[in-house]
């Protein structure tokens, strides 16, 4: 007598609107499942975990090197080192700028690892 198995078994359906289905389908994708065992999880009352985007994790650790890189130039000018000498106050302002406009990078990769689910 064979053992019966989920794939041998009828499946549950779940009627939803399109709407409701991309929810779920995000929802899943946020954990790192399929959809079919997302829901099953969910109506088995197992609690879901979701996982971190591996590739925006990566993303922020590239950000983050670049900012630890503007910054030691840029406290290297700080300091009047004799290699900075021929830096003006316009590359200065550049640097200050690309340390801006990085951290803004930074925080938009943020937003999305913390929250992929939020609503715009």
């Amino acid at each position: 007598m064979k053992k019966p198995t989920r794939k041998g078994s009828t499946p549950a359906k779940v009627y939803c609107l399109p709407s409701e289905r991309q929810e779920i389908q995000a929802m899943a994708d946020a954990a790192g499942l399929t959809v079919s065992t997302y829901l099953l999880r969910v109506g088995l009352g197992y609690r879901i975990e979701g996982i971190l985007d591996h590739k925006r994790v990566e993303e922020l650790v590239r950000i983050n090197g670049d900012l630890g890189r503007m910054g030691g130039l840029l406290k290297l000018w700080l300091t009047d080192d004799l290699r900075t000498a021929q830096f003006g106050e316009a590359t200065i302002r550049a640097v200050l700028s690309k340390i801006e406009d990085t951290q803004g990078m930074m925080h938009d990769v943020i937003r999305k690892v913390v929250l992929p689910r939020s609503r715009t």
